[in-house]
């Protein structure tokens, strides 16, 4: 146990998770065998592991949870690794940590470390704000948070896991998050890296507005294009990392927040970006076919 935890805090985790997939590719040290039959052993120290960094910062407000989803693959399996929750009264919370098992690689570590970053610290600022509202006397408040996940893509090569929050406070806000990781070479692929300069931006940002354009011919969908109202709000093309994910069909993807591009009845819109568009411009077919 304590070889796991040195193991575990002495991991050192960069500012980025800026992998580009040429030069990853090339240093990736030998893949590692792997067995057909995962025995009973391997379980164990897999729960046992999961179940010693569970266990950090306990308090009476939080309840673990752990809890094993259908095996992905062959071997890479996703948990509900630590769930926060809270009831009380008027104020709701219900956290859901993804952990990944069976990479067994410093990525799996550092994304397994970032997911349950991102919880503990959704919890936290939400303590802080349901403080405030009691000492303003304002507990009649209705507040909640809850974050989950879901997994988008799932093939030999790629895995994406999905991350969602969605706060409430008289309306409701929702965000996603996706990684999108290559089971194979053990590495994160980021938008950046799958195109060979910054022209993707352009190129994806034009097919969008193309699109919502063509959505927007009915009159029950809405976007942000030349809306006055809405100014320099207005969308004019994505950030260079802006959120996306690969199909199991090997299609890109690109996501937007509620709110982030249309008004909050559009949900969270998502725009299939055709292949045949990105080929002059993507660092090869590796990924989108």
């Amino acid at each position: 146990m304590n070889k796991f935890r040195n193991e575990y805090e002495n991991i050192e985790i960069p500012d980025e998770l800026e992998f580009l997939v040429r030069t990853t590719i090339k240093e990736q040290e030998k893949k590692m065998k792997r067995k057909n039959i995962i025995n009973k052993s391997v379980i164990a120290a897999a729960v046992a592991g999961v179940v010693f960094v569970g266990s950090i910062n306990l308090s009476s407000e939080i309840s673990y949870a752990l809890s094993e989803v259908p095996v992905l693959g062959s071997i890479v399996r996703v948990l509900t690794f630590k769930t926060f929750e809270l009831k009380d009264n008027n104020f709701d919370a219900q956290l859901k940590t993804p952990a990944i098992e069976g990479l067994d690689s410093n990525l799996e570590a550092m994304l397994n470390e970032k997911y349950l970053d991102e919880n503990q610290k959704l919890y936290d600022d939400f303590m802080k704000e349901i403080d405030e509202l009691k000492k303003a006397d304002m507990e009649e408040a209705h507040m909640g948070i809850a974050s989950g996940y879901e997994v988008k893509t799932d093939t030999d090569k790629l895995l994406v896991i999905g991350r969602y929050v969605v706060n409430t406070a008289g309306s409701s806000s929702t965000t996603i998050k996706y990684d999108t990781i290559d089971k194979q070479n053990k590495i994160l692929i980021t938008l950046p890296s799958l195109f060979k300069d910054e022209a993707y931006i352009d190129i994806i940002s034009e097919n969008i507005k193309a699109q919502m354009k063509e959505q927007m011919k009915d009159e029950n969908n809405v976007y942000w294009l030349e809306d006055e109202m809405m100014g320099d709000e207005n969308f004019s093309k994505i950030d260079k990392n802006q959120s996306f994910y690969i199909t199991k069909d090997n299609q890109l993807v690109i996501a937007f927040d509620k709110y982030e591009v249309a008004p909050g009845y559009m949900g969270n819109p998502e725009f299939i970006i055709p292949s045949e568009l990105l080929k002059d411009a993507l660092v090869s077919d590796e990924y989108i076919k």
